[in-house]
């Protein structure tokens, strides 16, 4: 084969790949129901509300 034909091979797995990865975390994020979205963001900003950064101790 030539070396172009392998490149164009490669690529077009490369594509391929991609692609799957793509599905897989769609598949995966389309997996939750609004309800569980909605608890996730709100333990999510629970943390984030609760931690304060090192920097604000100050008070002003």
């Amino acid at each position: 084969m030539r070396w172009w034909k392998v490149m164009g091979l490669a690529g077009f797995v490369g594509v391929a790949a991609t692609g799957v990865v793509i599905a897989r975390a769609e598949r995966r994020r389309r997996a939750y129901t609004p309800d569980q979205i909605r608890e996730r963001l709100h333990s999510r900003l629970d943390e984030a509300t609760t931690e304060q950064p090192a920097g604000d101790s100050s008070g002003s």
